[in-house]
């Protein structure tokens, strides 16, 4: 009898490691490739606002957080830096600084959600016409399957 539940709680939790094993590297195997570094400096050389994220936020750690440099257009918002690999990362447009998860799910209805974030080593995103970027001051990436805040930026 012992040797049965020896053999069941070993079963389950190498399953549930395995389960977090591939939870994290899922994201990093469909990754999609991170523009050419000349594409993201052309797009910082137009930019209209920049920003940095910063890895020590008060809603980051050390499996969610960004560290690099925003650029806004009204076009496009490209990223030089890395962010924590994650599933479902997506940016957001905010009117007030958000820090953390709580403030992200108290405030989201009064975001703007601009795109989906594959990458994790730099990115560029296209801004959907009618989003004006001047009308938020902050960049808010977050994980929308585990409801993680994962790093932002204020711009103005």
């Amino acid at each position: 009898m012992l040797k049965a539940l020896l053999i069941i709680i070993m079963t389950l939790a190498i399953f549930a490691a395995g389960f977090i094993a591939g939870v994290y590297s899922l994201p990093i195997l469909t990754e999609q490739p991170a523009p050419d570094i000349a594409v993201l400096k052309q797009h910082q050389g137009r930019a209209q606002y920049s920003a940095t994220f910063k890895p020590d936020l008060k809603g980051s750690d050390r499996f969610h957080y960004g560290d690099g440099k925003v650029y806004l257009t009204n076009d496009a918002i490209s990223m030089q830096g890395t962010l924590s690999p994650g599933p479902d990362y997506q940016l957001y447009l905010s009117r007030n600084f958000i820090d953390n998860e709580a403030n992200f799910l108290a405030q989201k209805g009064s975001m703007q959600r601009v795109a989906g974030v594959r990458s994790f080593n730099g990115f560029k995103l296209v801004v959907p016409q009618g989003i004006d970027v001047s009308d938020y001051n902050t960049v808010v990436i977050w994980c929308e399957s585990f409801e993680e805040f994962i790093t932002a930026a204020q711009y103005q």
